[in-house]
């Protein structure tokens, strides 16, 4: 049978174990006294039922009790709530059975018959141990917070700041899982990302949140830190595993809500706080202000991006014989680019440049493809074309990094060339592929002065000038690769260079 007083919730709570009710009865009307929240359980297997059903600090258990006695009972304590301390209490004590008792886990061992007060100071050291290890721990906590705390506010990367987010909460808020929602523009929420931890190895399904209801108890403000069936009740599809603890934050800017962060635990005795909650809170106060952010600065360079491709559309259609030039030149670029090895994000700023080259050409005030050959005057202003370029993109910060391919894509291997005459790898690597890609689709396409020239051709003038007008090892990479490619674009049904 198990009997118990029900004090306030903040009181450290004891539970005692023995088969002796004049024991158990005397060490709750102590402890109680001394403000603690106790009960009672008559054997292990009692004991066991009400770990399962409340959180407990500390366990006072006898060592010698009918169907599970106290070693017994420490293991299940390390299972349903490892942070709990136990003391063994025995009359029947020797060392050896209080190094078996240490060995399984006790924190201490009291020898019966025992004065009250001895048993209320063994409790007082041991839950002082325990506010000690949870003041480290918040400490930890807090470094942690502001590690978090910076590197979500550096970024103006959204996938960054959400995989930051929730790293943080599987690493530090030791979540089993977690989920971010965000608005979707339209009135509703969608799941932007979710992070599952490994449990016993298998990664689990953690279900899915239902976002309305989740919206409705954030809309209250009232913390969301709901445990057991509580929680389950939170979920519009269930997880693999029932849910012991969930807590859920918002992401709120101002009056308006961004979204929340939820996090999730099926991990027998592992229950999320407070404090948990509150540091959480904190990261989703940083994390919405870098999300608000990072969505301005994406739509930002929508906005660039989208006047970009136009103005290099307007370039293209200056006459019909550059018309899809720059485009083309990107593709090859970006191959050429992933031929070299370069990781996605260089291939990006590779294809960005390559479509933005020639935008330079909006200064030249004259027919770039007239018949016949530009007179000197004429030559002057279309060299001009790559500084243009460099100064309609220096006002526009995060176009940065492909100026040097828009600004140096005429230079030459051997210094030949303009604006600055540079010598071999002083030459960016960015504007060295750019002048391959670029040379190779004006040679196989129509000019006004001439027609396409074959494809093999072009290839043979590439190799030609390999050492002088093109850094060596990038034509070599674009000519034995480039017949590859024709092919897979004729299979895809695309018209490639005769």
């Amino acid at each position: 049978m198990i009997t118990g007083v029900t004090l306030l919730p903040e009181q450290p709570r004891v539970l005692v174990v023995d088969d002796e009710k004049f024991i158990r009865d005397i060490l709750s009307d102590f402890l109680t006294m001394e403000g603690y929240a106790v009960r009672t359980a008559s054997d292990g297997t009692h004991a066991v039922t009400e770990l399962s059903r409340s959180h407990f600090d500390l366990v006072i258990s006898d060592l010698k009790m009918p169907r599970m006695g106290g070693l017994d009972l420490l293991q299940h304590v390390a299972k349903l709530q490892p942070e709990a301390l136990t003391v063994i209490m025995t009359g029947f004590g020797t060392v050896e059975t209080a190094i078996d008792a240490m060995k399984h886990g006790a924190y201490d061992y009291i020898l019966k018959p025992f004065k009250v007060e001895e048993i209320v100071h063994v409790v007082q050291r041991g839950l002082e141990k325990q506010r000690l290890a949870a003041e480290n721990l918040r400490l930890r906590e807090a470094l942690s917070l502001y590690k978090v705390s910076e590197a979500i506010t550096s970024s103006l990367s959204l996938d960054e700041v959400v995989a930051t987010v929730l790293d943080n909460a599987i690493g530090e808020v030791q979540a089993d899982a977690v989920t971010m929602w965000l608005d979707d523009g339209e009135g509703g929420l969608f799941e932007r990302a979710r992070r599952v931890g490994l449990t016993e190895g298998l990664s689990l399904n953690p279900g899915t949140i239902d976002a309305p209801l989740m919206v409705a108890r954030l809309g209250l403000e009232i913390p969301i830190i709901v445990n057991g069936s509580d929680s389950w009740a939170l979920l519009a599809e269930p997880s693999e595993r029932p849910l012991v603890s969930l807590a859920a934050v918002p992401l709120r800017m101002q009056d308006r809500l961004l979204g929340f962060i939820a996090v999730k635990s099926w991990t027998t005795g592992k229950r999320f706080t407070e404090g948990q909650r509150k540091l959480l809170s904190i990261v989703a106060s940083r994390a919405a202000a870098a999300i608000e952010n990072a969505r301005l600065y994406q739509d930002l360079q929508a906005t660039f991006q989208q006047t970009i491709q136009s103005l290099a559309t307007t370039i293209d259609k200056m006459d019909r014989y550059t018309a899809g030039h720059s485009e083309r030149v990107a593709i090859y670029a970006m191959r050429l680019a992933r031929w070299m090895g370069l990781d996605e994000a260089q291939v990006e700023i590779v294809r960005q440049a390559a479509l933005m080259h020639d935008i330079g050409k909006v200064g030249c005030v004259l027919n770039l493809n007239k018949p016949g050959k530009l007179t000197a005057s004429e030559y002057e202003t279309f060299q001009a074309h790559p500084t243009h370029g460099k100064e309609i993109l220096d006002p526009i910060a995060f176009l940065a990094p492909v100026i040097p391919g828009v600004y140096l894509h005429h230079e030459r291997w051997d210094g030949r060339g303009y604006p600055l005459g540079l010598v071999g790898k002083d030459i960016p690597l960015i504007a060295r592929i750019i002048s391959v890609a670029d040379t190779y689709d004006a040679m196989t396409s129509d000019r006004a002065y001439r027609g396409a020239l074959p494809h093999e051709v072009t290839v043979g003038e590439i190799e030609r000038c390999s050492t002088t007008q093109f850094d060596p090892d990038i034509a070599n990479i674009f000519t034995e690769n480039i017949d590859d490619f024709r092919e897979d674009r004729r299979a895809q049904g695309i018209k490639v260079p005769e």
